[in-house]
């Protein structure tokens, strides 16, 4: 069961008295599970008792694990200064704050953790205010990875302990129970030197032994040790370290003395013969895929025999892994290694690799290791352990979603709107956590994150957590905010939270430039640029349009293709795309072109990523953009009124309800549809295939004289499928371009230019 214990007071006076105090100094080190006196928690997700069993200085150590929890301590006098050891086990992104309270409810942050040491427990010590009588221990944010917390203790004023040992390695502190590494060159004798501290006062610190213990004990050696240590002095303890052979040496080091509450004072001592620790003799095995999603992976594995310190993990799309790491480098996560990048470097047995995308093949590598920083080795003389596997094809669309909706029938346009909408609302503040974070996000050399303005391509480069102030980036409403039909009071509403139609972008130099003009392509000279973005004159010349990066023209079309069915007759409003826009206090005089939307829809299809981020969206939201489902749609509707359009007319124009080739269709083909984008062109084009089976289709064109110029298979997937056709090798002029499936076919003529 969680132990969670919760302050109930009416007054702010009362919740002084809600718990007893306890008097100073005070400490504790969680040798034992019963909380002493004054001493309080708040604990989330942790089951009882909330421990790192296994670690500590000594085990075992209190563990904070969610975002929220707490470890108070209540005292009656001034205090002087708090003490404490910690680390942070695959810690990142987050927050760990040390806070000091006069009252208990006004809060004061005397030390902030976003990066605490990881891997081992490290001292501190910080000065507390006379006046307070409450510090705790605050996991304030977590975004991934735990906090170990021991031997804490407070001291309290004007008073200091009569002996104290504290030891240290030039001017770093090492805990009781913390650890300290050194190499030296095989039977090269290398003196390690360490100071012995006695804080105290008044009393000398008596030492009466120094013991090394452990398998590699005779390859360590005490040369000096001081018997006593004088109040507020120090003495000089050396070991000798002479490896007689390569690889990782351990012993601990005892330091016998007469402080109270740290005898002995252990130091878990590592040496190194040679440059590095000693090679792994075993890689994993076992490597297991489960839960796969066109945007997840999730990977579990068997430790390898002997277990290793870690598992370097490498990633690679489309090829086997053949990169190698170098012994001496700690890398991290979005390293690369040749063509490589490096998914975890820790002891877990598990990952989920970011960046994951739709009908992807992804080959991992996975490397035992020994040792930290330059002393690591990898074991590369034994092959690693591999594997590869294919993330899903939409895997969040059934084949009869959309079961019900057909574009042939006359309720289309009310009928595609009931499919998605209502949905689950989120919530535009939590755009960060939910989509930033786990999906959007991209690794990046040590241990960084990139994300991407969509309208300019900007890679903005940054470490965890993400900040929208700090970055200058906004989450743009493709649809603008004052389009909407209940603008200025839309805020709390799905349509402004939509997750759908909300992309990164830069805030100054994109969004801002944006501001609510619709979207369109400049003509000449634009006023304004950025990157891949522009702003200036369409081409009627009185309209002044904003113009995306050429690959986000397709995605930003659909985006707003969806608001407008999505929200069209909640509440009794028409969300059609605006005809007469406001900027600032005047109105345009326009609005949104719906047929530069459909020409962009179709020279910009949905592409793996695309499709993948519609499947983690509905994981979210549990509805769909249909736009990306199905290419067709958009043809069907009019977007300037949302009126039903029973026969679109096909052209390759721009200036029509629909931007498709010209089509004359043979026999009645029931199983499928398809679009060739764009035409005419110079060479290659899209065939862009909306099917209700999961065939091999195939492709035929012919020329005016009735030739078969060209043939090829065409696998097809139930659902909606983008095939590039960049191999043609033909003079321009008029073909006509045959699909077939069993008896049905389709043909669409393509012009060359």
């Amino acid at each position: 069961m969680k132990k969670i214990i919760q302050a109930v007071c009416a007054t702010v006076a009362m919740s002084i008295s809600c718990f007893a105090q306890t008097t100073l100094p005070t400490s504790w080190n969680f040798a034992t599970t019963t909380l002493p006196t004054g001493w309080s928690e708040v604990n989330v997700n942790t089951v009882t008792p909330p421990y790192y069993s296994g670690s500590g200085s000594p085990a075992p150590a209190y563990k904070l694990d969610a975002t929220g929890d707490m470890l108070s301590v209540f005292f009656n006098s001034a205090p002087s200064t708090v003490s404490y050891s910690l680390t942070g086990n695959s810690f990142s992104g987050g927050t760990f704050l040390v806070q000091e309270s006069s009252n208990g409810t006004v809060w004061t942050t005397v030390h902030s953790f976003t990066s605490p040491p990881a891997g081992t427990y490290t001292g501190f010590t910080d000065n507390l205010l006379s006046t307070s009588r409450y510090v705790r221990f605050n996991y304030s944010t977590k975004v991934s990875g735990n906090i170990g917390l021991d031997n804490v203790n407070i001291a309290a004023a004007g008073a200091t302990p009569v002996q104290e040992i504290n030891v240290k390695q030039g001017t770093t502190t090492i805990v009781n129970g913390g650890s300290y590494i050194a190499s030296s060159p095989v039977s090269t004798t290398l003196p390690i030197n360490f100071s012995i501290e006695n804080l105290g006062t008044s009393n000398t610190l008596n030492i009466s032994a120094v013991n090394i213990t452990g398998a590699n004990a005779s390859e360590f050696v005490v040369g000096t040790s001081p018997s006593t240590v004088a109040a507020i002095s120090s003495g000089n303890l050396v070991i000798n370290f002479t490896p007689a052979s390569a690889g990782t040496k351990t012993v601990i080091v005892s330091i016998v003395n007469d402080d109270s509450d740290e005898n002995p004072y252990v130091i878990n001592l590592t040496g190194i013969g040679g440059s590095y620790a000693t090679e792994p003799t075993a890689q994993p095995s076992n490597l297991v895929f489960s839960n796969i999603k066109s945007y997840r992976i999730i990977a579990n594995y068997l430790a390898a025999i002997g277990n290793p310190d870690g598992y370097l993990i490498l990633k690679k799309e489309g090829s086997a892994i053949t990169d190698v790491p170098v012994d001496g480098t700690a890398y991290k996560r979005g390293d690369m290694i040749g063509s490589s990048i490096v998914v975890n470097a820790n002891s877990a047995t598990s990952f989920s690799p970011k960046n994951v995308v739709s009908n992807k093949t992804y080959y991992f590598a996975v490397f035992a290791y020994n040792g930290p920083g330059v002393y690591r080795n990898y074991l590369t003389s034994v092959a690693p352990l591999t594997g590869s596997v294919t993330s899903s094809y939409k895997t969040m669309i059934t084949p009869t979603y959309y079961n019900g909706v057909s574009y042939t029938a006359s309720t289309f346009v009310t009928d595609l709107h009931n499919k998605i909408n209502p949905h689950i609302a989120q919530f535009y503040s939590n755009y960060g956590p939910l989509m930033v974070t786990p999906f959007i996000a991209r690794d990046t050399t040590n241990d960084r994150r990139v994300i991407t303005c969509v309208y300019s391509g900007e890679n903005k480069i940054y470490n965890d957590p993400w900040d929208w102030t700090t970055n200058n980036f906004s989450r743009e409403h493709t649809y603008c905010d004052s389009w909407m039909p209940n603008f200025p009071n839309n805020d709390p509403l799905p349509e402004y939270n939509d997750f759908h139609h909300l992309f990164p972008t830069n805030q100054n130099d994109a969004n801002a430039i944006r501001s609510n003009f619709p979207l369109d392509e400049v003509v000449g000279t634009p006023i304004y640029t950025y990157l891949g973005c522009k702003k200036g004159l369409a081409a009627i010349t009185t309209h002044t349009v904003f113009e995306p990066r050429d690959s986000h023209k397709g995605d930003a079309a659909r985006a707003l293709m969806y608001q407008t069915i999505c929200y069209t007759g909640v509440g009794g409003n028409l969300f059609a795309l605006p005809g007469n826009i406001k900027v600032g206090a005047s109105f345009l005089g326009y609005g949104q072109d719906q047929n530069i939307l459909k020409k962009w829809h179709f020279q910009d299809p949905p592409d793996a990523y695309e499709m993948t981020r519609n499947d983690y969206i509905d994981s979210l939201q549990h509805n769909r953009n249909p736009f990306i489902d199905s290419v067709h749609y958009a043809c069907y509707i009019d977007f300037s009124n949302m009126t039903y359009i029973a026969n679109p007319t096909y052209t390759t124009g721009v200036n029509a309800p629909c931007y498709v080739a010209v089509g004359i269709k043979e026999n009645v083909a029931t199983h499928f549809e398809y679009v060739l984008a764009p035409n005419p062109t110079n060479s290659e084009f899209y065939l862009m295939i909306d099917a209700k089976v999961a065939e091999k289709f195939n492709l035929d064109i012919i020329d005016v004289t009735g030739r078969n110029v060209y043939s090829r298979d065409v696998d097809v997937v139930n659902g909606f499928n983008n095939v590039i056709v960049n191999d043609l090798k033909l003079h321009a002029g008029i073909y006509f371009v045959n699909l077939h499936y069993k008896n049905e076919k389709i043909t669409r003529k393509l012009v060359i230019q």
